[in-house]
């Protein structure tokens, strides 16, 4: 407004600056032309006054104009800030619903009629199988073995059920069925004769047995208590550390001079957050597969440490091994085991060895006495999520004292491939040399035996060849 108002009051001083200037000129002809030039003036300032006039309404209207936008605008804002608040609004209360759904569906859920608790709810099944299709060259002497030969064979099947009765009480039945086609591992089966039209060990499913059978009060988890037959101390640990229980037994396992499990009391439990763990088991010592009243019982034990990957674990057994039953007159030692085993574990490999030496344990019931120890070193590479390269030496004496010159060397070498999380196969080669002697292992008896009077010069050897494999649910 204030720059019209200037333009309009230049306007006016140009005007009676001119009409000034005429009556000046006005005045010095006023003798001669009077009437012409006051019609001429007067025309010039009715001119410029409609030029005034003119100019007011254009600037007039332009004000006019700019107010209607400042109108416009300020209406617009107005209108926007309304909205955002009304979508604010609509916000904070989509939320305020949304955030009530939950406590709806809980109301709606809890007004149903709940279901009876069934007992399969708290039950679960799982299974285990070892197995594998390889070729066995054996020889003892340098006699070829009636195992050799090439075929499928299941060594292990373990098929067990798990329940729940409260968070404190459980309990596990696990049945074991050993090798279908034999009473060993790698041996034909016997075929019927007149003598003996009904050869056991000719019958399929003949190695069906309870492994494990407990209940277990979980106390804490520093103290667990089974009751039954369950796993012993050490090997299942050793097979845990060992990690290819399907290619082949751990140590003791593989030579007899442990078992993984047997019928008893055992407590065992784990301190300062997994670090230190413990198992001590009061058993009968015949093995899970013989179930004994005895006079006596047996103490197997093991404490264990792992920290970062490292590992390690010292363990014992003592017994007459189920031998003390009533009756019985020729129990003339005590077994005992001293097993020891240290290691490291990551995600790319894994280096460990174990150690054991026992004393009569094959001599409960015999009048002399005798003395084994051994070794074995193992580890494995996982050069990728799914393929691991392996391999594993075993060096035995089973009998120091009465034939110190048995020695028995095994290994075993593989890759192995693991397609999907519950399935492992591995292609193996496995050889084993017993010299002056024989030995009892899981694979039969290894070794021949020596000429007679002496304590040297049987020689054995066992080679396999094949795809090993686990599955297991």
């Amino acid at each position: 407004m204030s720059n019209h108002t200037s333009l309009l009051t230049g306007v006016g001083l140009s005007a009676l600056m001119i009409v000034g200037a005429a009556s000046g000129a006005e005045a010095k002809a006023v003798k001669h032309h009077v009437t012409h030039a006051t019609t001429q003036h007067d025309a010039e300032i009715e001119a410029l006054k409609a030029q005034v006039a003119a100019l007011t309404a254009r600037l007039d209207a332009q004000d006019a104009a700019q107010r209607q936008t400042a109108e416009q605008a300020q209406a617009a804002q107005t209108a926007a800030a309304a909205a955002s608040a009304q979508s604010a609004a609509a916000q904070e209360q989509v939320a305020a619903q949304v955030k009530a759904v939950p406590e709806q569906v809980k109301v709606a859920l809890a007004a149903q009629p709940k279901p009876k608790p069934q007992w399969f709810n708290d039950t679960s099944v799982s299974g285990r199988m070892y197995f594998n299709f390889s070729n066995i060259d054996q020889k003892a002497n340098g006699a070829k073995q009636a195992s050799n030969g090439t075929g499928f064979n299941i060594k292990r099947f373990y098929l067990g059920v798990d329940h729940t009765f409260s968070p404190i009480f459980s309990g596990n039945v696990t049945m074991d069925i050993s090798n279908v086609v034999g009473s060993t591992s790698n041996g034909n089966f016997n075929a019927n004769t007149t003598a003996a039209p009904a050869n056991s060990t000719a019958l399929v499913g003949r190695g069906f047995y309870v492994k494990k059978a407990f209940v277990q009060a979980k106390l804490n988890p520093a103290l667990i208590i089974r009751l039954g037959a369950a796993d012993l101390p050490w090997v299942p640990y050793a097979e845990n550390q060992y990690g290819y229980r399907h290619i082949e037994n751990t140590l003791i396992d593989r030579t007899n001079f442990g078992t993984s499990a047997d019928w008893g009391i055992h407590v065992l439990g784990d301190l300062a957050g997994g670090i230190l763990s413990y198992q001590l088991s009061v058993i009968d010592g015949a093995g899970y597969r013989n179930v004994k009243v005895t006079n006596t019982v047996d103490v197997e034990g093991r404490v264990s440490v792992a920290y970062k990957g490292a590992f390690a674990a010292v363990g014992g057994y003592t017994g007459k091994r189920g031998n003390d039953v009533e009756g019985a007159v020729n129990v003339f030692h005590t077994a005992t085991r001293f097993n020891a085993m240290a290691g490291y574990k990551s995600k790319l490999l894994t280096v460990g060895g174990e150690y054991f030496t026992a004393k009569n344990w094959n001599n409960v019931t015999t009048a002399g006495e005798d003395k084994a120890d051994g070794f074995s070193l193992f580890g494995n590479v996982n050069f990728s999520p799914k393929w691991s390269a392996f391999g594993r030496y075993d060096w035995v004496k089973p009998n120091k004292d009465s034939n110190d010159n048995l020695k028995d060397d095994y290994f075993n070498v593989g890759i192995q491939w693991e397609p999907v999380k519950i399935v492992d196969l591995a292609l193996v080669y496995k050889r084993d040399v017993a010299n002056n002697g024989t030995i009892s292992t899981q694979n039969g008896t290894i070794g021949g035996a020596n000429p007679a009077g002496t304590l040297v010069g049987g020689h054995g050897t066992y080679d396999e060849v094949g795809l090993f494999g686990q599955l297991r649910f």
